[in-house]
């Protein structure tokens, strides 16, 4: 059993996100994502994260909004810039946004909150692709200003964490660079060193 997941762990990747097509995960489906996206290491047992669902008409609307806010920030804009905003939430058929909920405590900061959000979002990647889906997860400019936000349905005290794009994946997910483990970790060096003698 161990050794499927470890090779699955050495392959994950992301499908491009054009790439993901019908049908997307069913209600039940979805049901054991979230399920398993919540089985995260959460200090104080906070749940300082939400997800929110884009599906249907919903993403086509959200789109028309994006291209609405873009033209408002930036002037009038091009064809190509217009379908780029109006196409945002409508490339594949389900989208599920994981959000940062802050939830007050004395003794865990708000970093540790927003990394049990990060892990939330891998699991629920994870999660997707034992069920046979591809995955990709953006933020993009709309996370960065509250108007975007705000018409993306947090909080104005919430925050992104990302939106993963779920589909129907028939192809192969191009590899990328990947760094070398070897680069990425070495034995404790200090500052603590032993005492002579």
């Amino acid at each position: 059993m161990k050794q499927p997941i470890l090779d699955y762990l050495l392959t994950r990747n992301s499908a491009p996100i054009p790439e993901l097509k019908a049908p997307a995960p069913s209600d039940a489906e979805i049901a054991t994502i979230i399920a398993a996206a919540s089985r995260v290491p959460d200090h104080g047992k906070l749940e300082p994260w939400r997800f929110i669902l884009y599906r249907g008409e919903t993403r086509v609307e959200v789109g028309k909004q994006l291209a609405a806010l873009a033209e408002s920030r930036e002037g009038p804009l091009s064809d190509v810039r217009r379908d780029q905003e109006l196409a945002r939430f409508s490339r594949a058929p389900l989208v599920i946004g994981i959000v940062s909920v802050p939830k007050a405590h004395p003794k865990i900061p708000e970093w540790e909150k927003f990394l049990s959000g990060g892990m939330a979002a891998m699991n629920l990647m994870m999660a997707a692709n034992a069920l046979g889906y591809g995955t990709n997860m953006i933020s993009n400019w709309y996370s960065d200003v509250p108007e975007g936000r705000a018409l993306l349905g947090l909080a104005p005290d919430e925050r992104v964490i990302g939106f993963v794009h779920i589909g129907t994946f028939a192809g192969t997910a191009p590899e990328r660079p990947r760094p070398d483990p070897a680069k990425l970790y070495a034995d404790y060096a200090g500052p603590w060193k032993p005492t002579a003698g």
